[in-house]
């Protein structure tokens, strides 16, 4: 089909135009998705950070032995340093489901001029039927040679060992724990202080 010169160099001169629109649209475009992808990607490393952050406070606090199933977990600071008979350590544990086991662990810091390698103590446990048992446990806390086992802070010393572990109370109710020392001396001298931990699995 003839079009005329003048007619013809209109159309080829609006097409030009609409295709540097076209041009000029699309490269607005790819601008604005570059700078809502870059966005994006910060927000995803910001999350990143916050979700590592919490991992890393999280494994600080397991570490730490922060255990989330501590039913009881105490210290009692002995007053000067010397362990009575009477001084017995306290705790009560209310039993809801008989099916679940707990783990009940004995706590003891002594100074480094304690005069014994051991220790004895007796576990007193009292159920909701009013019924009594009474374990003795004997703990070694020195080698032969006279270096202390448990763990050292200045001049004292920490353990926690097990009095009972997958323990399975025989019923639902109230249970109360006490633990004596145990050994000829009363007191019992350079005790710092005793604790316990009762825990579920």
């Amino acid at each position: 089909m003839w079009v005329p010169r003048v007619l013809r160099h209109q159309v080829e001169k609006l097409t030009r135009k609409d295709s540097l629109q076209e041009v000029e649209i699309t490269e607005t475009e790819i601008t604005i998705g570059d700078v809502v992808s870059h966005r994006r990607i910060n927000q995803r490393v910001n999350k990143m950070k916050v979700w590592l952050w919490c991992v890393a406070v999280c494994a600080v606090f397991t570490v730490g032995g922060c255990d989330t199933n501590n039913v009881v977990d105490q210290n009692v600071e002995l007053s000067g340093h010397n362990w009575s008979y009477v001084d017995r350590l306290k705790a009560v544990v209310d039993v809801k489901d008989p099916s679940k086991a707990y783990a009940i662990y004995f706590k003891l810091r002594h100074t480094a001029d304690y005069g014994y390698s051991n220790i004895y103590v007796l576990l007193h446990l009292k159920g909701p039927d009013q019924k009594k048992v009474v374990k003795r446990f004997q703990y070694k806390l020195a080698e032969p040679d006279g270096q202390w086992i448990g763990s050292g802070s200045g001049n004292l010393f920490t353990h926690e060992v097990p009095l009972l572990t997958h323990y399975h109370f025989p019923a639902a109710g109230k249970y109360e724990i006490q633990i004596e020392q145990n050994m000829r001396d009363n007191p019992l001298r350079e005790i710092s202080d005793v604790g316990l931990t009762i825990s579920t699995y």
